[in-house]
């Protein structure tokens, strides 16, 4: 387990290599260079974890301390490495997913200018995802949190020739530096009470300093909140998600499946010992879950680009994590997140196979008859859509949400249990909507099929993991979470997964008797005026572009044209001008004429005796 710090440095190494190369290497060794490190630090990675399951260190728990960064009153940071069952089920799927990612896309981005720079940018997001997640103190934490939000600044705006990629960037940055603000704020209250930004030593503190309900630990865990939601695309904060399209599609796989959207779900999960100490917060954490995931499904059900409905339906996943995490399902949660990454790769990197084969066309209704013409992408789909669906028994997805759902019931949530149920209603049509649209009816598009060991060996390994040999791998999170109320199982539980499967068949029959054949059906509801409407207002995301254009941005830009014509220095001016309008009005009593003089005199005399005559 020595060899832990090798996970970071091999994707550094390849970030520093490809950066100063500006360019000049060739596609076959930037593609070298760039998937290599990635997948040295897969490989290092799989030495650890299996040293760590083979031989579990004391506690469960190794460190490595690498230096100490500063010594101030106090206040010593040092990076070390902190691993146990948590950072190593992270450790996993960042560099493990992230490396099939980076193997799907060099085949996909041949051709593309900027292929070296393209590597360079998402070697340094796995690097920064790393220091993340094996970081022991929020610091540390922290440098990784940030350094994910300037790769994916990057990353969506690679193609910045056209404006619209450029905004979706900025649009992404602001955003998320805006949950950061709110999480800076939180690690600043902590380490003014407890002293300490260690994540260990807060969780032994935290008790001892705070009462249960404590008012500043409540602003401190609410800021974390705040932070979580934006890096998660959670409620509020959710509005740059479908935006981050704009980026090449393994960019979204790497965004949205294994590294930057989970993160907040990390977050929370690795500062547990806080949020119990604040019920009312954690309960927030299941309600912004719950909401968020209704209202990503509902938006997904009208999409056209194949990518913005997977964009939403990350929404609505990650959704389900908050939930878990709301409702004390920690295991659950984290067991998600680790087969989410699987099958959301597979879809997106599928996505991409049939973008690139349709030459770059994303609407699905302009795809049609894909399936014979695309037979591994039309798998990754029908594998990775049932998974998303979570289809009883042979997909992972059934084992990690049903596991949601039965614990939301356990612990009493009933409001969250129907808004899981109701999520994963909408998933499966909205999920089969695009497979059946885009695989099935009359083809559209002439499609090629790709080809080749960098295109098939990624979505053929997602497409096992996605199945249930998916859930055969189990997180070590035995003592490093608390338990939840649910753990136990029993007839309920049984009856539950029964009706959750019941339902997401229900969802595939709808979507299959709505969207297979001519769709008159749909196509009435949809002309109507209700039905135009509601597909509107869905399509908009429920308006929260248009929300905060009008409470923010136009606001801001007001501010930016009235501030831009200077008012403040106006009126400053003011004073010089009175100064020389007076000036120039004393220069012209300077006559040189006796008489104008006298008068003065004889007028000043009047009016210094009328006043004393006042007064």
């Amino acid at each position: 387990m020595n060899l832990l710090f090798l996970t970071f440095v091999f994707p550094l190494i390849g970030w520093f290599i490809l950066s100063f190369s500006r360019g000049r290497m060739t596609e076959n060794t930037s593609a070298l260079v760039g998937v290599g490190s990635v997948g040295l630090s897969a490989l290092t990675a799989a030495w650890v974890i299996w040293q760590f399951n083979l031989a579990p260190p004391e506690g469960g728990v190794y460190t490595q301390v690498l230096w100490q960064w500063m010594s101030v009153d106090g206040f010593a940071p040092s990076f070390t490495l902190y691993l146990d069952g948590l950072s190593v089920t992270m450790l996993g799927v960042v560099t493990g997913v992230g490396f099939l990612i980076h193997l799907f896309a060099s085949w996909y981005m041949r051709g593309e200018y900027g292929y070296a720079r393209f590597f360079s940018y998402t070697n340094l997001f796995i690097f920064s995802m790393l220091l993340l997640v094996l970081g022991d103190n929020l610091l540390f934490l922290y440098f990784g949190w940030e350094g994910v939000g300037l790769c994916s600044y990057l990353l969506i705006g690679f193609y910045f020739s056209e404006r619209k990629n450029g905004n979706a960037a900025l649009k992404a940055f602001i955003v998320t530096r805006i949950g950061d603000v709110f999480m800076a704020i939180g690690l600043f209250i902590l380490f003014m009470h407890l002293g300490t930004l260690n994540i260990q030593e807060l969780m032994v503190r935290a008790p001892e300093q705070y009462a249960a309900g404590d008012s500043w630990l409540w602003i401190a865990t609410l800021m974390l909140l705040g932070g979580a939601v934006g890096k998660s695309a959670q409620l509020p904060l959710q509005t740059w998600l479908a935006d981050a399209m704009a980026g090449p599609t393994p960019v979204s796989a790497l965004i949205h499946a294994a590294t930057m959207v989970t993160a907040g779900v990390y977050l929370i999960a690795r500062t547990h010992g806080l949020f119990l100490l604040t019920p009312e917060i954690l309960e927030l954490v299941g309600i912004v879950g719950g909401v968020t995931l209704v209202l990503a499904g509902f938006a997904a059900l009208v999409q056209t680009d194949i990518k913005r409905i997977l964009a939403y339906s990350t929404m609505s996943q990650i959704g389900y994590m908050f939930l878990a995490l709301g409702v004390g399902a920690w295991d659950a949660a984290i067991f998600h997140l680790m087969t989410h990454a699987f099958f959301k790769a597979l879809l997106f990197l599928a996505s991409g196979a049939v973008i690139h084969a349709c030459h770059h066309e994303q609407n699905i209704f302009k795809m049609g008859g894909l399936w014979r013409k695309l037979p591994l992408a039309y798998a990754s789909f029908i594998v990775g859509g049932a998974a998303l669906a979570a289809l009883p028994l042979i997909t992972v997805g059934f084992y990690s949400k049903d596991e949601i759902l039965w614990e939301a019931f356990a612990s009493g949530n009933t409001g969250l249990l129907y808004a899981g149920l109701v999520g994963a209603f909408m998933t499966s049509i909205y999920t089969f909507r695009l497979i059946f649209v885009a695989f099935h009816g009359e083809a559209k598009t002439d499609a090629h099929a790709g080809h080749g060991l960098a295109h098939n060996v990624p979505l053929m390994v997602l497409i096992v993991l996605s199945t249930f040999i998916g859930a055969w791998i189990t997180p070590p999170l035995a003592g490093v979470l608390p338990e939840s109320v649910g753990h136990a199982g029993g007839e309920a539980k049984h009856s539950l997964e029964i009706a959750s499967g019941a339902i997401a068949l229900a969802g595939i029959l709808l979507a299959a008797m709505l969207f297979l054949g001519k769709r008159r059906f749909v196509s009435a509801i949809a002309n109507s005026a209700p039905g135009r409407l509601l597909s509107a207002w869905w399509f908009a995301a429920w308006g929260f572009d248009w929300i905060y254009d009008k409470l923010f941005v136009k606001p801001y830009l007001f501010a930016c044209r009235l501030l831009g014509r200077d008012p403040i220095d106006k009126t400053l001016g003011l004073i010089p001008l009175l100064a020389r309008g007076g000036n120039a009005a004393m220069s012209r009593s300077e006559t040189g004429q006796l008489r104008w003089y006298s008068a003065s005199l004889a007028g000043g005399a009047v009016l210094v005796f009328v006043i004393v005559l006042l007064t």
